[in-house]
């Protein structure tokens, strides 16, 4: 029986320990070295529970981004700092919760460190909860850079997934060393391929992506 079982899947073509569509990677299989905090996982995320779609932690992205990451963080390693993924591919489902939580308006459990100037309301209007996320279509990324000796992330000037201009990339209030911190992430994947966000320091979608118009609903695990 053992044997008919690895024959069945040799004659598929596809793996009998992984259910990842084609062309998708788990990024451990790229890269051993990259550090990840899936937030949606946890409680610590805007709205405050784990999200639907998220059943592991374990970072999902298109085969493309996974190689492209490796390469960001090749340089990274050479100077004692690594990346650390917050996000990569997210299921439909998970953006699905999103928008049935933001028209809840009472519920706002994670506001004040969030999005505090933000009006819940508001969310829709300003783009930053939407029925359609690029994360969904498995090549864009959300991440940060750490220092491996201290184990810290760099001072990016606000903290991940809040909502509201300080975000911005180019937000004018940020320290010398915010602002370097910003661009070392930012012209680093420039360089390898990805191309950044407006309002999010921390999300990035590679330029060629495999599948621009398509939208997938396979749940982490």
């Amino acid at each position: 029986m053992k044997k008919l079982f690895i024959l069945i899947c040799f004659t598929l073509s596809i793996s009998c320990y992984s259910q990842l569509p084609k062309g998708f990677s788990y990024l451990s299989d790229i890269d051993t070295t990259i550090q990840s905090e899936l937030r949606y996982i946890t409680n610590n995320n805007f709205i405050g529970k784990p999200i639907d779609g998220y059943e592991k932690n374990t970072v999902i992205i298109s085969t493309p981004a996974a190689k492209a990451l490796h390469k960001v963080q090749a340089k990274l390693l050479k100077f004692g700092f690594s990346l650390k993924v917050y996000d990569a591919y997210r299921p439909q489902r998970s953006v699905d919760h999103f928008v049935r939580w933001a028209k809840v308006l009472n519920d706002t459990l994670m506001k004040q460190h969030y999005y505090p100037d933000v009006a819940k309301k508001d969310l829709f209007k300003l783009d930053y909860i939407a029925s359609r996320s690029g994360h969904t279509r498995g090549s864009t990324v959300d991440l940060t850079i750490v220092d491996i000796k201290t184990g810290k992330e760099l001072d990016m000037g606000s903290s991940y997934d809040f909502f509201g201009t300080p975000s911005h990339p180019f937000y004018p209030k940020l320290t010398q060393q915010q602002r370097s911190n910003r661009m070392l992430l930012r012209n680093l994947m420039l360089e390898a391929g990805f191309k950044p966000y407006a309002k999010e320091w921390w999300h990035f979608t590679l330029k060629d992506e495999p599948y621009p118009e398509t939208y997938f609903d396979f749940p982490i695990k």
